[in-house]
């Protein structure tokens, strides 16, 4: 299904955006495509991804085929149709959701961060976007229109709208997330041809809700046909510093005790630095816009990644903003983007502050009552059906409150 966010012909507005990620380069492609005047602001001295795997969602999805990114992205991604996992003492299955309930329908996609990136700087070129490499933005002032001043201290101009896509890290937002008390560790490694789990699923092991190991097939680098997983260990913040001066071989052996078959993935890891910390916050701003200025993804919401929407928001906050644009012009945009996802970012962050600490935690309450109590209710019709809705992305809708123009992004796809 295409979800037409961008359709007619606006006045060429001037837009400047703050940041290269998935984020930024989604807004930037869309606002481009509708005829915008549209320049990326980016720290690096060529736009880079940041991480290793990450799931798009059904409904993310829709964006990149909108961008029209969505193609590339799913032939160096990998179709997920379930996500579980099981307690390694108890042998419970303690999280079993499947994508589809029927024969082709939808499907989350694991792809590399990399070739996600590449796949929609791609499309965000070929809009005609202008891209501003080691140009790190420190503040956006407000001079009748909003002028982009960089950390070297130039003035970049003024701009009809500025957009703030530069991460939980942000110069220009005034969220202060709450830091959660574990992260995780993440790398990137050969998948394995002799490992039992599927190839379409995220597959992952846990001890209580203090110790969690995970696999993902990902796809393929941009530049190469070799299959990857990103394996993922959970792991307390104020750990990390005696994880790295450990011996490596002491955590292998502790993954592989949790889950054996951990071990043909974990051991591609030679050193500490074939791991990579995030370090997680919980946060939202409860108005992600001002005048002529409008936050996304990180920069206006944080969360952990146990509900998987951390793009996916992302991409839903550029289509929304696209949309804003589009039907109030710049001026209106940003309160009318802020209306727009509200309710849907705010039901996505409640969920994931009521299930993180179910499956990152020290608690041993919670992982009891998970296990016993919202496990087996897990099971019974329609909750399935429920959760398949929470994790594709809409189990409200995306855009709640647009105008009826605005394509329903809960719509199954096209037989």
């Amino acid at each position: 299904m295409t979800y037409d966010f961008c359709e007619g012909i606006m006045t060429e507005y001037k837009i400047g955006i703050a940041g290269a990620g998935i984020g930024g380069l989604a807004a930037a492609a869309l606002l481009a495509q509708s005829g915008c005047d549209v320049t990326v602001f980016d720290q690096f001295d060529a736009p880079q991804p940041v991480g290793s795997g990450l799931v798009i969602q059904p409904v993310g999805l829709g964006v990149l085929d909108q961008i029209g990114a969505g193609a590339a992205a799913r032939q160096k991604g990998n179709a997920i149709a379930r996500m579980i996992g099981h307690d390694r003492v108890s042998g419970l299955r303690v999280l079993d959701v499947a994508y589809a309930h029927k024969p082709g329908g939808r499907n989350g996609l694991a792809i590399h961060r990399a070739s996600l990136f590449q796949a929609i700087l791609d499309a965000a070129i070929a809009a005609g976007i202008t891209l501003r490499p080691s140009a790190r933005v420190s503040a956006a002032p407000l001079d009748g229109r909003r002028r982009i001043t960089l950390e070297t201290g130039e003035d970049a101009g003024a701009f009809d709208l500025v957009v703030d896509a530069t991460g939980a890290r942000s110069p220009l937002s005034p969220l202060k997330g709450r830091a959660l008390s574990y992260g995780a560790i993440w790398g990137a490694v050969p998948w394995s041809g002799d490992t039992p789990l599927p190839k379409d699923q995220l597959t992952q092991q846990y001890h209580r809700a203090s110790q969690m190991a995970g696999i993902m097939p990902m796809g393929t680098l941009p530049d190469s046909d070799k299959q990857l997983a990103a394996i993922f260990w959970s792991l307390p913040t104020k750990t990390y510093d005696a994880w790295r001066a450990a011996p490596l071989e002491d955590w292998k052996a502790q993954a592989c005790d949790l889950w054996p078959d951990y071990a043909p993935f974990v051991g591609a890891i030679r050193s500490h630095d074939d791991m990579t910390f995030a370090q997680y916050t919980h946060g939202t701003l409860a108005k992600p816009s001002a005048e002529r200025l409008a936050y996304l993804g990180d920069a206006a919401h944080r969360a952990s990644p146990q509900l998987g929407q951390g793009a996916n928001m992302a991409l839903l906050d550029a289509a929304a903003l696209a949309q804003a644009v589009r039907s109030h012009g710049p001026e209106e945009a940003p309160a009318e983007y802020a209306r727009l996802r509200r309710w849907h970012v705010r039901a996505y962050q409640l969920l994931s502050a009521v299930f993180t600490p179910q499956y990152q935690s020290d608690s041993r309450a919670l992982p009891l009552l998970r296990d016993r109590v919202l496990m087996p209710v897990s099971r019974v019709p329609p909750v399935p059906r429920i959760l398949t809705r929470l994790v594709c992305g809409d189990i409200i809708p995306p855009l709640r409150g647009a105008p009826r123009e605005v394509p329903d992004l809960r719509a199954e796809p096209a037989e």
